[in-house]
């Protein structure tokens, strides 16, 4: 073993308190209203620890809202000596000992009983104080004397002994004098509202007492934890207290149990739909003390449909316990939670059809994207869910009996566009275009044999539009070919045809990946150089938009008939233009000038031939 080098001497950090509680106060805790949470968790833990000593110690947490804050509870208490390691020496816990024994000042019980497990709470109080006064008496040694604390936020403090009678039982007692720029956290109704936030379900009683001596009861046992006269009280108390935690009436109630990791609560289903994107609000209880009300860990992604309580001894907080710490058991939790909230959703249809239909007409987006990814719900709930049809808002189960062949429209855009004619002409589309809809509906073959699904072609509808007579046609091919002038400089073509309903004069045809390549060809011809040459070698064939004019519309017969070359290129104009406002995507610069050109120049040629019809009128 080597010799001490007698040039080195050792020292001990300083610590610098005030700077360490700005860095609690700004980096670690979220809020000062933590202090609270801090108070109540020593006090839970003080008790933990004296019931572990004796079973039938009374356990009673007494928080006294004046001038001065006050803290009392009937927990183990502390020794001198437990005074000096634990409450002068930061960073200490006296809840360390991980093989569960007693030690010498009866403070080390096993660690699981514990919600604390850090060793700095009592400076979260620094952050709302500038002076702590404890008064305790230890319940571990007996005739131990009362002794007081008092520390303040430069790093100093005093010890002495007291009477008696200044604390005739056990326990502990703390005592916050609140600078000035933080008494808004000690005033009698803020202190309520955290101590019914933060200790509403832990384990030993919680009562406030305000200046005017009003005690106030803020824990009581969960509803999952009670026993009720039958189910249906036992639904109407989680009812209630879903109305009491998140203020709105659940569709439904999935009680959530995991023994393994002490897991005990609720999922309430929300009664409206919720977007995809909004944070859950999950409420996590450690032991019963709250860890967090923005837990939206705790559940996978696609159950945003759902708000939890829950208590649990197993999961792991963060340094701050304002959060779960993510490890292996809490995605296992995550993953079990998940299985329970699917089998509820999966044993609908067999328990309660109309409470199924009741949810998927709300959530039917959630369930879409749970069904992508788990074939056992997507056999049981794909045939109840609703999509946007050419028959309306149908179940896809009902669609397919009318349906033997399906067609998918890639786009909302895409559907709008034929959804009128196609319905018209018998062909059954659904709007694929929103999230999630296309890759389920090509899935029912896999659950209803003998169904057809095929993606939309634009192609596909005009073949189910009549052809017009060959002499028809011809008397309009003068009109046709100034109309193909007309809508060719945006790439369309013109097709006559009869269809239904004979109100719409005009349809317009396209897809995206047409769109795509005229834009990418636009480019192309006002780009130099290499990014010219990019462009050119991307150059695939993409069909032609089309606008298939209809025959039986009196509108595009007197049309066709017009022997005018201005009028007619007007009139091809806005039927052009009604066509691509009929599809509802946004409009290019050039669509846009064209609908207004045409719209004035309809509106002169009507009053042009107002005019010529009067020649002798007045004005």
């Amino acid at each position: 073993m080597s010799e001490p080098d007698p040039t080195t001497s050792a020292h001990t950090f300083q610590v610098d308190l005030r700077g360490l509680v700005d860095l609690l106060s700004h980096h670690l805790y979220s809020s000062p209203r933590v202090y609270l949470r801090e108070l109540l968790q020593n006090s839970v833990d003080a008790i933990s620890a004296r019931r572990a000593l004796d079973p039938t110690a009374p356990a009673a947490i007494t928080v006294h809202a004046d001038d001065e804050l006050t803290v009392t509870d009937t927990g183990v208490g502390l020794t001198e000596a437990d005074v000096h390691t634990f409450l002068a020496t930061i960073g200490r816990s006296s809840k360390r000992d991980a093989d569960g024994r007693l030690d010498g000042t009866g403070l080390a019980a096993a660690r699981g009983d514990f919600i604390g497990q850090f060793g700095i709470g009592l400076l979260a109080c620094f952050v709302v104080a500038d002076e702590i006064t404890v008064v305790t008496r230890s319940a571990a040694t007996p005739g131990a004397p009362v002794i007081e604390w008092r520390g303040g936020s430069d790093g100093r403090y005093t010890i002495r002994t007291l009477p008696a009678a200044a604390k005739p039982e056990p326990g502990t007692t703390v005592t916050l004098t609140p600078r000035a720029d933080a008494a808004e956290w000690t005033r009698a109704g803020q202190v309520l509202e955290l101590a019914r936030n933060y200790g509403s379900l832990l384990r030993h009683e919680v009562t406030v007492v305000d200046a005017a001596g009003n005690r106030t009861r803020v824990n009581a046992t969960p509803p999952w934890e009670q026993r009720h006269a039958s189910p249906q009280a036992r639904r109407e108390a989680l009812a209630d207290h879903c109305r009491s935690t998140f203020d709105f009436t659940p569709l439904d109630s999935i009680e959530l149990d995991l023994p393994l990791v002490g897991l005990r609560g609720v999922a309430y289903v929300l009664p409206d739909a919720a977007p995809t994107s909004r944070r859950a609000g999950h409420r996590v209880h450690l032991k019963g003390m709250l860890l967090s009300e923005q837990a939206d860990e705790l559940l996978p992604e696609w159950a945003f449909f759902v708000r939890c309580v829950v208590d649990t001894d197993g999961l792991r907080p963060t340094a701050s316990r304002e959060a779960l710490y993510a490890d292996e058991t809490l995605a296992a939790v995550r993953d079990a939670l998940g299985v329970r909230i699917r089998d509820w959703l999966t044993g609908l249809s067999a328990s309660d059809p109309a409470l199924l239909h009741r949810f998927l007409g709300v959530h039917h987006l959630a369930v879409k994207a749970l069904a992508r990814y788990d074939d056992e719900l997507l056999r049981m709930l794909l045939p109840w869910l609703p999509f946007e049809t050419t028959d309306g808002n149908v179940t896809l189960d009902e669609f397919a009996r009318s349906h033997p062949v399906i067609l998918v429209a890639r786009t909302v855009e895409e559907f709008r566009q034929v959804a009128p004619i196609a319905g018209a002409a018998g062909l059954g589309v659904v709007n694929g275009g929103y999230t999630y809809d296309r890759d389920l509906v090509h899935r029912l073959p896999e659950i209803r044999p003998g169904s057809s699904v095929a993606d939309l072609d634009p192609g596909t509808v005009t073949a189910h539009l009549d052809t017009v007579d060959p002499a028809a046609e011809l008397a309009a091919a003068a009109f046709l070919t100034v109309a193909r002038e007309v809508v060719g400089r945006f790439d369309c073509d013109v097709a006559l045809r009869s269809f239904h309903p004979t109100s719409a004069p005009a349809l317009l045809l396209d897809n995206r990946e047409a769109r795509h390549e005229r834009t990418r060809a636009r480019l192309a011809d006002e780009a130099d150089g290499l990014w010219a040459d990019i462009l050119g070698s991307l150059r695939a064939e993409a069909p032609r938009a089309q606008l298939v004019l209809n025959h039986l519309n009196p509108l595009v017969r007197r049309a066709s008939s017009i022997t005018h070359r201005d009028l007619v290129v007007t009139a091809v104009e806005a039927l052009y233009g009604q066509a691509v406002l009929l599809t509802r995507r946004p409009l290019l610069a050039s669509e846009s000038a064209l609908i207004n050109r045409s719209f004035i120049s309809l509106l002169d040629h009507a009053m042009l031939g107002h005019e010529t019809a009067a020649p002798g009128k007045d004005a």
